[in-house]
């Protein structure tokens, strides 16, 4: 696979435009231009910069994921370094809106490289993109407008300060509107959830557990063809609780029916959930229901 350290190699790579600063790129188009088109295909590749975009796609049809949008209006995608990227020549489309490529030294010894660690959607994946309204998308251009500004000028001491500052202003909003996303899909929340809990079910009754162990976030978010981080962002925001909170509390029920086979040891029960060490089992059991499985099972019998 074919990694780019800098960010003028990523960008010649890809065919667009060489950068006024070694480290950041603006694409921003009014009126009637098109955002320049990248190379139309590319195997899988990486590199060492961040990547904030807007599409709004003018010409052409483009479905993400299991979900239709409409893309007249704008959707932002956030790309972190090392994420792979890959694209083919499939779909045809213009597009409007901005693109802004910084290498991640630029934020170096500044307060963006621990805020940006923060927002999860630099893990998300294409299908997961924030979607604007007309309002929101009018904020955020009137933001990258002002980088847009500084980037073109002759860079002076306060240059990158401004700069960082509008980047930091940028991924605030941004925070801000995936939260109005995810109170505003309920729908497809619900169905993240039932399908995230089938996917368990069919996981523990298929037998995989004994062959494979616990199924981890990584094979589930696979199989319901999402990330990670927006799969626990998405079951946070609507339960509360998150992804590998969700495993647990499957396991711990599961584990309340098995206990009650006498014929079945505490260890037993252990190996059969997927657990390697019963002793971690045991834990896990008394931290999430406040008494050990030994006492669940002595309490049933009580009952």
């Amino acid at each position: 696979m074919e990694h780019f350290k800098t960010l003028s190699a990523y960008l010649a790579y890809v065919k667009l435009p060489r950068p006024e600063h070694p480290m950041l790129s603006v694409f921003a188009v009014k009126g009637e231009d098109y955002l320049p088109c990248p190379k139309e295909s590319s195997p899988p590749i990486t590199n060492d910069c961040y990547s904030i975009s807007l599409k709004k796609i003018v010409k052409g049809d483009v479905n993400y994921g299991r979900t239709k949008y409409d893309f007249t209006n704008g959707a932002l995608i956030f790309i972190a370094p090392r994420q792979v990227l890959q694209w083919d020549k499939t779909v045809v489309y213009k597009q409007k809106g901005f693109s802004i490529n910084f290498h991640e030294d630029f934020i170096k010894g500044t307060e963006l490289v621990e805020q940006i660690k923060k927002y999860g959607f630099f893990s998300y994946a294409v299908n997961e993109a924030l979607h604007l309204s007309p309002k929101e998308e009018k904020q955020i251009e009137f933001i990258v407008e002002n980088i847009e500004i500084e980037y073109q000028n002759n860079q002076d001491e306060f240059s990158k300060d401004i700069i960082i500052s509008q980047l930091s202003t940028l991924l605030k909003y941004a925070n801000r509107f995936y939260k109005r996303q995810f109170l505003n899909r309920k729908e497809l929340s619900n169905d993240l959830l039932e399908r995230f809990h089938a996917e368990l079910s069919v996981y523990f009754d298929s037998g995989k557990v004994l062959e494979k162990g616990i199924p981890s976030i990584e094979y589930i978010s696979q199989q319901l063809s999402v990330s990670q981080r927006y799969l626990s962002d998405t079951l946070k925001k609507e339960t509360g609780k998150t992804s590998t909170e969700h495993i647990q509390l499957y396991l711990i029920d599961t584990a309340k029916n098995r206990l009650l086979n006498p014929n079945k040891t505490i260890s037993e029960v252990a190996y059969d959930l997927g657990f390697e060490y019963p002793p971690y089992f045991s834990r896990l059991f008394k931290k999430k229901e406040g008494i050990s499985p030994s006492e669940y099972r002595e309490k049933y019998k009580m009952n």
